[in-house]
């Protein structure tokens, strides 16, 4: 069962941006940057719900890294109507985050606030932001108003815009492949990682890639205990999920690598070869929103075959 009331593997940088509150240090524009999947944005909302909840009842457990389900805070801030809490990410149907969403946070941010709350704008993913975006976030945060504060997430290998970076305090997170193992059990409840499939574990994987993949294979009725890379490709292209799953679209890349990663252990330079003929090919069809049917086909034919 999925638990985003408990933080897991961050305990360290947690304690210390308390103690920065504490002593009233805390800087107005926090960029939290690292791997993808590994719980920065839910970093953030932990983070925020301590410092909002501290006079509320079910207030924030900040020994054990954990949100109280009854918290008030906690209650607004999943039906999206906390008023000292404006959150930004990228829309589904959209390719960047907008500048109408920056306009609208401007004026979260120059609202006189009812409470004497501090005020936090969350930006999930500032890798989303174009350049007109970012243009009208840097005229907000440069100066922002008293008790307001910025804390945005970035993963690691995307890009970033100089300017906005250099406004804002950097902090790096990681998880280590302890945290990842508890992580990912305490969502199913069980010890599951130590089941997994060989092919399906690697030193790279974070845990937010881990549950959904064993959720996708889950509701394909696979053994997550036994499956092989090779037939999970397989069932990618027979199913054409490489289009219409999300989770299979974003990370397909990786499921590709985890393919070769078995396949240059069994048979040596040839695999070496192939990986780099099919990366450069699928960074084209992503690069340029070509149809990746093709791609497939030559794949399963060249590779899938036997």
């Amino acid at each position: 069962m999925k638990n985003i009331n408990k933080l897991i593997g961050h305990n360290y940088l947690f304690q210390h941006l308390i103690e920065l509150s504490q002593k009233n240090i805390l800087p107005s524009k926090i960029l939290l940057s690292g791997e993808k999947g590994i719980g920065k944005f839910l970093f953030s909302s932990h983070y925020v719900n301590y410092i909002l909840s501290q006079n509320e009842e079910y207030k924030y457990d900040s020994e054990n890294l954990e949100i109280n389900n009854k918290n008030k805070s906690y209650l607004l801030f999943n039906n999206n109507t906390n008023p000292n809490i404006f959150l930004i990410n990228k829309k589904d149907d959209k390719k960047n985050i907008e500048i109408s969403q920056i306009r609208e946070m401007i004026k979260f941010q120059n609202n006189s606030s009812f409470n004497n709350k501090s005020r936090f704008i969350i930006i999930d993913n500032a890798s989303d932001l174009n350049i007109y975006s970012t243009n009208a976030l840097l005229k907000s945060i440069e100066h922002p108003n008293n008790n307001v504060f910025y804390i945005l997430t970035h993963n690691s290998g995307s890009l970033i815009q100089d300017t906005l970076k250099s406004r804002c305090i950097e902090f790096k997170m990681f998880l280590n492949i302890s945290s990842c193992k508890l992580i990912i059990n305490d969502y199913f409840a069980k010890n599951i990682y130590d089941s997994l499939s060989e092919d399906l574990v690697n030193y790279y994987n974070n845990p937010s890639f881990t549950i959904s993949l064993i959720n996708y294979l889950n509701e394909n009725s696979l053994n997550y205990k036994t499956i092989k890379i090779e037939d999970l490709i397989r069932l990618i292209i027979k199913k054409n999920d490489y289009t219409k799953n999300k989770f299979i679209n974003n990370n397909i890349n990786f499921l590709i690598e985890l393919f070769f990663y078995k396949k240059i252990v069994l048979t040596n330079n040839i695999a070496f070869k192939l990986k780099k003929y099919f990366y450069l090919k699928l960074n084209q069809i992503k690069k340029y929103n070509l149809d990746m049917e093709s791609f497939f086909i030559e794949f399963q034919q060249r590779l899938l075959s036997e």
